[in-house]
């Protein structure tokens, strides 16, 4: 069943269904705003009723906004607004985080759209708002002020990191800040599978640096940004309560993973994809067939990773138990809102899910793109 008509037979119901996809699909219901007007947070929205997993259970608040183009990246100011960046108009919006309403705050000098490359990642952090992007020729991470005087409008841009390789496809793009203050970045191999393995290169790691992008302390290669090595093409990145790293990345025709990060380990690619039990690479947590993830960004929440499916159209959510998974993965919201590229933990249990529809790879209807406010119990 097409994804309008699923829509058109969920709401002859007056409800909406979130969907496991692992088992045999059963699941209980949530309400959520009609598709067919805007609605925001602030809108009236059908009670929504929990639907259970085996540790908690997951509603679809409402739409905080739509009408987005390409969102690709999101972070969350102090105060509660969201940052959204388009990754093929190379823009930064202000989303107010009660209403929904949106300020555009410019576009970011310097992005070159090609393919998979464009304004990819963005966090916030002292006055400033970090951005990936695809350039002329590398990817890089920059740095913009923002708040500080100069009206509702993002400062010039000043390199953090460059030489990152570029591509038309994988290169990776998401970018954190991580309990112990050093900048997170995750980056794809471009499609030159040898890069991953060369630690010579960015391309195919996830790097750890300070704000300014010098090799943070602690690093496993002396006077080397690289953290992890091995990497296909890493767009999600998050910590758990205790402070481990956790890094989702598409895998080729086989595996996709969820991987537990340890610094200067190797995970794998190109010369293993999924589980190998091979000596000198480390396995995934959690694995899925690429129809079923196509993994872009996860979150963590009430002792789980939720993993946003590009290809899979479906939110993942994978219980823990400190380094290990406590039980099988759940899939919800399977092609009920499309593909999924970025979810982000807004605290008390909220996630912030957005939509990607827009990205020359969907199929978009009204509305398209959105960010969803959603509440794990």
């Amino acid at each position: 069943m097409s994804r309008p008509a699923v829509l058109k037979a969920l709401w002859g119901t007056a409800a909406l269904l979130l969907v496991a996809g692992c088992s045999s699909g059963g699941g209980g219901g949530g309400g959520e705003p009609s598709r067919t007007a805007p609605a925001t947070a602030s809108a009236s929205v059908p009670a929504a009723a929990p639907t259970s997993t085996r540790d908690g259970r997951v509603t679809v608040a409402g739409t905080l906004t739509e009408g987005l183009a390409s969102p690709w990246g999101l972070a969350e100011l102090p105060g509660g607004d969201l940052l959204v960046s388009s990754r093929d108009e190379g823009t930064v919006t202000r989303v107010d985080g009660k209403t929904g309403a949106k300020t555009p705050l410019g576009e970011v000098p310097g992005v070159v759209r090609a393919g998979e490359g464009g304004l990819l990642g963005i966090a916030v952090r002292d006055g400033w708002v970090y951005a990936y992007l695809t350039a002329a020729h590398d990817n890089r991470i920059v740095r913009m002020r923002y708040g500080g005087g100069d009206g509702d409008r993002l400062g010039v841009p000043q390199p953090v990191l460059t030489g990152i390789p570029k591509g038309f496809v994988h290169n990776g793009g998401r970018i954190a800040f991580g309990p112990d203050g050093m900048l997170y970045a995750g980056t794809g191999e471009t499609g030159l599978t040898g890069l991953a393995q060369d630690r010579s290169s960015l391309g195919g790691k996830i790097l750890r640096m300070t704000p300014e992008g010098r090799p943070a302390p602690g690093n496993p290669f002396p006077g080397s940004v690289v953290y992890s090595y091995g990497h296909r093409n890493v767009q999600g990145i998050a910590w758990d309560a205790e402070g481990r790293l956790w890094a989702a990345e598409f895998g080729q025709n086989t595996w996709d993973e969820l991987n537990l990060v340890r610094p200067g380990r190797n995970y794998g690619w190109p010369e293993v994809e999924g589980r190998a039990g091979k000596a000198g690479f480390v396995d995934p947590v959690a694995q899925w067939p690429p129809s079923e993830a196509s993994p872009s960004g996860i979150a963590y929440a009430r002792g789980a990773i939720w993993m946003a499916g590009l290809r899979g159209e479906r939110l993942w959510r994978v219980p823990l138990s400190g380094t290990e998974r406590s039980g099988e993965p759940e899939a919800f919201l399977k092609g009920t809102y499309g593909r999924l590229r970025t979810v982000l933990a807004g605290g008390d249990g909220r996630l912030w899910l957005v939509t990607s529809e827009t990205d020359a790879r969907g199929t978009p209807e009204d509305g398209d793109d959105r960010i969803l406010r959603l509440e794990v119990r």
